[in-house]
């Protein structure tokens, strides 16, 4: 396939596409403050198993009361399998252990790294070039993320090993990104969505037998409160959005998700915790949300664009 007809064939992003996608990210924006909030009075893997258990149940139990289609055939259900743990499992019980260590600004640079290894990615598993102009969007606003929480960074010896964590977290996430839109094209969101969060529940409150065994849980308001957003909104709502959009999107303009989400936190700490934005960092966010908008626009142009990151796309 040419460039010419690569760049042609290009998703558009529509007003649903939009509206979808400032949803996702001000859901998720939110959960980082909430995870924080739970994991200080309830050990990490099982507020994230009991997190999917439930969400995993109510969105399967909706899908049995509208009889959506269930997967079908080996190739479906191993991919689910597959991204249980690789999107589920591992990537939140790395995430939940990670943010009792890390402060929120370094695991907000860490996260925002996500959309350029999609890139990376991309091109291996699905030989489909990534256009350079979102390249160098995304670059721009990685370093805005960094301009913008460069000053509060510490690198502690928690920090360290908690931002290792992150990096886990996002590596084994990236990669999920690509796979699954490769195998969960024909499979419903909603269905996809619950079987991943029951699945991975499983390995998770395994985890928590096996590793918090001595750890016990302070169920107070808070902790519930936090909880319960977490799955109703963090995990029923926001995956089946994200599901959604990764059928219809590429799989680097999904991922930028990931370089808004710090500036909404940072927006929500100054509108619900009074907390004085600099203008400096102002500048910042405009420059990481314009950067985010040229990225979702980009399209591959010229035949040397099978060239970017130096992976060749032959196809």
């Amino acid at each position: 396939m040419s460039a010419t007809a690569q760049a042609s064939s290009s998703p558009l992003i529509t007003r649903r596409h939009a509206v979808s996608y400032a949803v996702l990210c001000l859901i998720w924006g939110s959960t980082w403050l909430a995870i924080r909030e739970v994991v200080r009075y309830v050990p990490p893997l099982q507020a994230a198993g009991i997190r999917f258990v439930i969400a995993g149940t109510i969105l399967l139990g909706l899908a049995a009361l509208q009889k959506r289609k269930w997967p079908r055939g080996a190739r479906q259900w191993n991919a689910i399998v597959v991204l249980s743990f690789t999107m589920m499992a591992i990537p939140y019980g790395l995430l939940f252990w990670a943010v009792q260590y890390v402060t929120s600004s370094l695991a907000a640079i860490l996260y925002a790294a996500s959309p350029l290894a999609v890139s990376v990615l991309t091109p291996i598993f699905m030989h489909e070039k990534v256009p350079r102009g979102a390249i160098l969007a995304m670059l721009v606003a990685l370093g805005g993320i960094v301009a913008l929480f460069y000053q509060q960074l510490s690198g502690t010896r928690s920090e360290f090993l908690g931002g290792g964590r992150v990096v886990l977290e996002k590596t084994a996430s990236a990669w999920s990104v690509v796979y699954a839109k490769k195998r969960l094209r024909d499979i419903d969101s909603v269905i996809a969505t619950g079987l991943q969060l029951l699945f991975g529940s499983v390995a998770l409150l395994w985890g928590t037998w096996a590793l918090e065994a001595g750890h016990h849980a302070q169920w107070n308001l808070t902790a519930i409160a936090n909880l319960t957003f977490l799955t109703l909104v963090g995990s029923c709502i926001a995956f089946v959005v994200y599901y959604w959009l990764l059928k219809t999107m590429r799989p680097y303009q999904i991922s930028t998700v990931s370089l808004v989400i710090p500036v909404v936190a940072v927006l929500e700490g100054a509108l619900l915790g009074h907390e004085r934005i600099p203008w400096i960092a102002v500048v910042v966010i405009v420059v990481v949300l314009a950067s985010v908008g040229a990225a979702l626009r980009a399209e591959a142009i010229g035949e040397r664009e099978a060239d970017i990151l130096m992976l060749r796309d032959e196809t």
